[in-house]
């Protein structure tokens, strides 16, 4: 796909263009919007208000990295916003600065699936699933998550290191349940 004329197209307005760059990057960045929400009714409101952003600020696109990178960047940005207006994630959302706890290093030897391991993290609170999703699945510094939620560094180290703590927990309890054959309760 020429992504440089079907931007382009876009920009002259052209309807069709338009609906052909949603529908090659609205399934998986929808997949990008489920991580950041309780709710897939909540994702598919974040991926609406994303493409109104991708199509507002289309022309801020310089062509100098990927297209679908640019859009996925605008639609964790527009994930984090919603977080912050919508008052059903607000209580969960606070972060509050504390003394980081140890992490485990150990690695239980877990046969988990993709789906399985993102269930998990959806299973977080709304701000430890936000920070973990931001640093281990988008790369973003805690320097840049800092800024983008509005809270200082360590507090989003220390965050992170809560929510992988308490996932490295579930594993271990999903896999002593595996071991023993018993059915495993999500957290």
């Amino acid at each position: 796909m020429d992504y440089h004329q079907l931007v382009k197209d876009c920009l002259r307005g052209d309807a069709a263009s338009q609906k052909q760059l949603y529908e090659h990057f609205a399934a998986g960045m929808l997949g990008v919007c489920y991580r950041y929400t309780k709710s897939m009714v909540d994702a598919e409101d974040v991926l609406q208000e994303g493409f109104i952003m991708v199509f507002k600020n289309l022309h801020q696109f310089s062509f100098t990295g990927e297209l679908g990178g640019w859009i996925r960047r605008i639609m964790v940005n527009t994930a984090i916003n919603y977080l912050k207006k919508h008052s059903r994630y607000q209580a969960d959302l606070l972060f509050t600065e504390g003394t980081l706890h140890p992490v485990s290093d150990d690695d239980p030897e877990v046969s988990l699936s993709t789906k399985e391991l993102a269930e998990l993290i959806r299973q977080l609170p709304p701000g430890y699933q936000a920070i973990f999703n931001l640093h281990a699945i988008e790369g973003y510094s805690h320097v840049e998550i800092g800024k983008i939620l509005g809270i200082k560094e360590g507090t989003s180290r220390s965050q992170y290191a809560r929510a992988r703590s308490l996932l490295i927990s579930w594993i271990h309890k999903y896999s002593a349940a595996n071991k023993n054959e018993s059915t495993y309760v999500r957290p």
